[in-house]
């Protein structure tokens, strides 16, 4: 999951994962549409392709990269589990402070109400 996030992070290479989503496309067809030197692309490519989001096909002289929809859904699910961890906690908290009697009543832990 680590690698998968830490791919993510980037928004270059989140733009990757968008645009092979729609379709292969070659790396140099991928560094066309960026402000960064061919070399730089493949590196981006390179990290989504160690995440499992992306897979690289060559077909001649051209590496075609391709979005995995299973990674895409993997880590949509990790983030689906991660909100649900912390929609719990703040329902518990939520919780536990409607419980709370508040300053305007005697309360032994606090003293009388001023």
């Amino acid at each position: 999951m680590d690698q998968l996030f830490h791919a993510l992070a980037d928004g270059t290479r989140r733009d990757i994962l968008r645009r092979c989503g729609r379709g292969e496309l070659s790396v140099s067809r991928l560094a066309e549409a960026y402000p960064m030197s061919f070399a730089a692309v493949q590196k981006h490519v390179a990290v989504l392709e160690r995440a499992g989001l992306v897979s690289k096909e060559r077909r001649g002289r051209e590496q075609l990269v391709r979005t995995d929809p299973d990674a895409v859904s993997r880590a949509r699910a990790a983030l689906d589990e991660l909100e649900a961890t912390w929609r719990g906690r703040v329902d518990r908290m939520a919780h536990l402070l409607a419980l709370d009697p508040g300053p305007e009543t005697d309360n032994p832990t606090r003293g009388p109400a001023r």
